[in-house]
């Protein structure tokens, strides 16, 4: 059983930083290919981020973000990082960790953290 912890989330101003980190458990090359990050919003439906492939580091981006955040890997720490710069208030969600398939649909990851806020103040 594959289990995500995520950590770094908190208040920040718009304009500013966070990285977030998610540490992976139980996880091996035949559990999932790729994490990725996933974000919701008060009344909203969950969204893409971002995803990375374990094996070549392939990335993907939401449009929205793609000059803004950046996700990484550390395979030996089994660890998926997310780094959010120029913040916008509209950034604020809960962020999510998760580890599945290439894809940017909710049913491609089998495996879900419990989330960490994020919160931009304008």
């Amino acid at each position: 059983q594959v289990q995500l912890v995520e950590s770094g989330g908190g208040l920040v101003q718009a304009g500013g930083s966070l990285r977030l980190s998610c540490v992976a458990s139980g996880r091996s090359s035949s559990t999932d290919a790729a994490a990725g990050w996933f974000r919701q919003a008060a009344g909203k439906d969950r969204e893409f981020v971002a995803l990375i492939t374990w094996t070549g580091g392939i990335t993907r981006y939401r449009g929205s973000v793609k000059d803004r955040f950046t996700i990484s890997r550390n395979n030996a720490k089994n660890t998926v990082y997310l780094q959010m710069n120029s913040l916008k208030p509209e950034d604020t969600a809960v962020y999510y960790c998760a580890a599945g398939r290439y894809g940017s649909a909710t049913s491609d990851f089998d495996y879900w953290g419990q989330g960490t806020q994020v919160t931009v103040s304008s």
